[in-house]
């Protein structure tokens, strides 16, 4: 399990299961940076961000628990989330 905290909006439980939904979702993600693509990069993010809210379980507000992952809130613009993505996108690979 992880903590997926979407910035300004709370935490969500995620079962190692998920995972491999939410990396294809983030490859798009990446690909619509790559690529420039402003609208594209707007509907995948907003893809990857729902997938969360659906296949997670909110974390209680009151829970003091550290995020495995910290993902950018849905009106983040394409130069900031370029600036997050690591060596692996913004979800790392499972092992």
């Amino acid at each position: 399990m992880m903590i997926v905290r979407i910035m300004a909006e709370g935490q969500f439980e995620i079962d190692d299961e998920q995972l491999g939904r939410l990396n294809v979702l983030d490859r798009s993600v990446e690909a619509a940076i790559e690529q420039g693509d402003e609208p594209e990069f707007c509907s995948a993010l907003e893809a990857l961000l729902k997938a969360v809210r659906q296949e997670g379980r909110p974390v209680p507000d009151d829970a003091l628990v550290d995020s495995d992952l910290i993902l950018p809130p849905a009106d983040a613009s394409l130069e900031e989330v370029r600036g997050l993505l690591g060596d692996e996108g913004l979800i790392p690979e499972p092992i």
